[in-house]
């Protein structure tokens, strides 16, 4: 899956560069997004990023793409890399979001089965 967003003075911090917090945030629900399209009528919530490194700053007026990918699939859980770049194609940040599937009450629920989709644990 991939979506694009406009960096705006909103999303800036006091130095004038895309706040970090706000990144995290997109990345998250990006990710959520994935989940939810590849898996319907799952409900999940983010258990986990894997590392938060930003790599370059991005300025107001920048419109960056985010890019959410299957990266394993386990019994209860799913990770999704996520990239972002700004326009000209420079890498600003990258993780591995895990998401796991969970019930009305919060507990963890097994995936439905998918035909030809490995279960890693």
């Amino acid at each position: 899956m991939e979506t694009h967003r406009l960096i705006l003075p909103g999303h800036l911090n006091q130095y004038g560069y895309l706040f970090g917090g706000q990144l995290l945030s997109w990345v998250d629900e990006v990710a959520w997004i994935a989940a939810s399209l590849d898996h319907p009528g799952c409900h999940f919530l983010t258990l986990a990023m894997d590392r938060v490194e930003f790599k370059r700053p991005v300025r107001k007026g920048t419109i960056i793409t985010l890019k959410a990918e299957l990266a394993r699939r386990g019994h209860t859980s799913v990770g999704y890399e996520v990239s972002v770049f700004r326009q000209e194609g420079d890498e600003i940040f990258s993780t591995l979001v895990t998401l796991v599937r969970v019930d009305e009450k919060g507990h963890k629920q097994p995936l439905p089965p998918i035909t030809g989709s490995p279960v890693v644990d």
